[in-house]
């Protein structure tokens, strides 16, 4: 018996989409290396810390930060890796892509509201900036690929030949 393979070409919105996901990625990319390396630091992990009432904020601040930052090194790269968008139609950086923004856009509401909070007090709403962008455009963007996947019934907005 024969194999089939479905062949694909690209639609109007192919290239409008690899664009999208480029663009994004790189300020996804940015946006989250200032959240991470900027903004967090263990004194704001600290008076987080102290708002929710943790034992030994001092104490605990450096680990906390530490493994904050190794969570944000992971959302760098699984942005960083949308730049590919450009030049890549691969269906495992489709769903690497959707997967990093559908799981950063969780972001408000995994991380604790004290850090939200501590972040305001510190730098005032420039500081909360950056995560509104790369949360919020993470919601938007998802949107976009699972509007696409289910319009052309694949990834990226490709028709069936």
């Amino acid at each position: 018996m024969k194999k089939t393979t479905r062949q694909f070409s690209d639609s109007t919105v192919t290239r409008k989409l690899q664009l999208t996901i480029f663009i994004c990625s790189i300020i996804f990319t940015i946006g989250t290396a200032i959240h991470n390396f900027v903004i967090i630091n263990p004194p704001l992990i600290e008076t987080m810390m102290q708002m929710a009432g943790v034992a030994d904020p001092a104490g605990e601040a450096s680990g906390f930060t530490f493994g904050f930052r190794i969570v944000g090194c992971i959302y760098i790269i699984g942005n960083a890796l949308g730049i590919l968008a450009l030049n890549s139609r691969s269906k495992i950086l489709w769903w690497v892509i959707l997967v990093i923004n559908i799981t950063q856009a969780t972001g408000p509401i995994m991380i604790p509201s004290s850090m939200w909070t501590a972040v305001n007090n510190v730098y005032g709403v420039i500081g909360i900036l950056p995560s509104v962008i790369t949360d919020g455009g993470a919601i938007i963007l998802s949107f976009i690929m699972i509007v696409s996947m289910f319009k052309f019934r694949t990834t990226w907005a490709q028709k069936r030949v």
